[in-house]
């Protein structure tokens, strides 16, 4: 077995054993248990960073037999000159708030009230980087009172947790990339798949997606760029982007109404080295009160966006408000009427869809996952974001996925590219007959091979025309077609001549009319019988 694969073996290990013990203090499959898991996670892994850190920047205590010994054998001011020393996206913390010292104090009384204080005492002290932001500028800081949620056997339950944490380290895993982080949060998170009744897919776009949008977006060497995703969730397609571009090249802006989500989010940025985007998440609606604006009061525009919005939500309570003159130019193509009955099946993407077109910078980028059925609609307002992406020389492609790509849905997806400097041709992909179907628990789901997520990248990078999956075509072509974005609907197509005989022809026109001739007989009997029953059913 490699290293990275032992690596994840030990990691996944103590993600359960953490679930093991919340299942013991009768927590199993509690909504709760998602707030302790991935706040304990958090805790041990920022733990053993400032203790990796602190190894790396004075060999007396990396070398030392007892190292926490060595560390509080420090000055307070030649302690507080190591952690200036420290590199941002480290925590500060006490020698009292380390794990190891929480292991020697277990038996001390009331155990859970120093185990929680310890938590909160970080996220005070680490307030200033580590938290999340709402859209009324409260902070949501990094820890609160793990213990609160348990019942009864606080102290236990605490010390439950610490026992599992202590015989457990991360220091050789920071050298670990992005895709052992990428499988680690998955694995992290799969159990937690609802919230009020929503779907996991809010919270986790699959990694062929992510990485197809990527990789189809960033082009070569880029730098200094701003990254955004307007309804963010746990971050998959952010992290993504970032990757491909490089996590100290980029600085990460987001907005969720979810506050689980901004916590997910902002886990997937400590794990992914980009601490110093934190300060940019933002929990709140976007498409009632944008957070980000420009220092003159206006939207910000970005390089580059991402987005999975919700496709359908229920809005009424706000869509009259989204009304204004503020709003004429970002929502130009109108607000959807809110429905007599099924409220909740408003279309809420197409706010998100008319929002990132309008916070795009005039160099910007953007991939936006939407329903299938948006690429052909006939009229309304669908209709009208599509004329205003090939009017103004803005779209770049679109990629039809297959069916069930989303374990959770069996709504068909595409993935609408954008490029406001793409004023050549247009590519479009239908890769709907890729992929192989597995089981993912009750559902069915499609899964692409690297291979096939290679093919759909090269294509669409490279404007290729491929028989039967891609289309290269000009703007001009696509209002020809009512503004139609479906591949398929213009793939050529093929007919075939095969040479015969005057008699192949006369068999062949003779076996035609003798079918016909079957079938009109067996049409008359099956009328005559339908014409008795009913006579029999009258006179009855």
């Amino acid at each position: 077995m490699t290293t990275a694969l032992q690596f994840e073996k030990q990691t996944k290990a103590l993600i359960d054993d953490l679930k093991s013990v919340c299942a013991n203090y009768g927590l199993g499959n509690d909504g709760n248990e998602f707030k302790i898991i991935t706040q304990v996670f958090l805790y041990k892994f920022l733990n053993d960073k400032f203790v990796h850190e602190v190894k790396q920047l004075d060999p007396k205590i990396a070398e030392a037999k007892d190292w926490e010994k060595a560390l509080r054998a420090y000055s307070p001011e030649d302690y507080e000159m190591l952690t200036m020393q420290m590199s941002e996206s480290t925590a500060n913390l006490h020698p009292d708030q380390l794990i190891s010292s929480l292991f020697d104090r277990q038996n001390e009384a009331k155990f859970a009230d120093i185990f929680d204080a310890t938590l909160l005492d970080i996220a005070k002290q680490n307030s200033s980087i580590f938290s999340v932001v709402t859209e009324g500028g409260e902070k949501i800081v990094l820890f609160e009172n793990i213990s609160k949620y348990v019942t009864d056997k606080r102290d236990e339950f605490c010390k439950a947790i610490i026992n599992k944490l202590v015989h457990f380290s991360f220091e050789n895993i920071f050298h670990q990339k992005f895709d052992f982080y990428a499988t680690i949060f998955e694995y992290l998170i799969k159990d937690y798949n609802t919230n009020s009744g929503g779907k996991y897919a809010e919270y986790f776009t699959p990694h062929a997606v992510a990485k197809i949008m990527a990789r189809c977006l960033v082009h070569g060497e880029v730098s200094d760029v701003i990254c955004y995703d307007p309804s963010a969730g746990s971050g998959t397609l952010l992290m993504n982007l970032a990757h491909e571009i490089g996590e100290d090249k980029c600085t990460v802006y987001s907005q969720d109404i979810s506050q689980k989500s901004s916590n997910l989010l902002r886990l997937n940025l400590i794990l992914n080295d980009l601490v110093h985007s934190i300060p940019n998440i933002v929990k709140g609606n976007t498409i009632l009160e944008p957070y980000h604006k420009d220092k003159n009061g206006r939207l910000q525009q970005f390089d580059y966006i991402v987005s999975n919005p919700p496709f359908k939500l229920d809005f009424s309570d706000f869509s009259a408000d989204l009304d204004t003159k503020e709003n004429h130019d970002r929502f130009f193509a109108g607000v959807p009427n809110v429905p007599k009955t099924k409220k909740e099946s408003m279309a809420i993407y197409l706010m998100f869809l008319q929002h990132i077109m309008y916070s795009l910078k005039d160099t910007g980028k953007a991939a936006i996952v939407v329903p299938t059925g948006f690429i052909t609609a006939q009229s309304g307002i669908d209709k009208k974001i599509r004329e205003r992406m090939v009017e103004s020389k803005m779209l770049a492609g679109v990629v039809s996925m297959p069916s069930n790509i989303f374990a959770t849905t069996g709504t068909n997806v595409s993935v609408i590219f954008l490029d406001k400097q793409n004023k050549g041709d247009v590519v479009l992909i239908d890769a709907s007959k890729l992929g192989t179907t597995v089981k993912d628990g009750k559902n069915q789901k499609t899964v692409l091979s690297h291979e096939e997520e290679d093919h759909i990248i090269n294509t669409f990078n490279n404007k290729i025309a491929v028989d039967d999956f891609s289309v290269v075509v000009s703007y001009d072509e696509i209002k020809a077609k009512n503004y139609s974005l479906s591949a398929g609907q213009y793939f050529e197509v093929k007919i075939e001549y095969t040479d015969i005989t005057p008699e192949e022809f006369a068999d062949k026109m003779k076996s035609f009319e003798s079918n016909l001739a079957n079938l009109f007989a067996d049409s008359k009997t099956l009328e005559t019988e339908i014409q008795n029953n009913l006579k029999g059913l009258k006179y009855e």
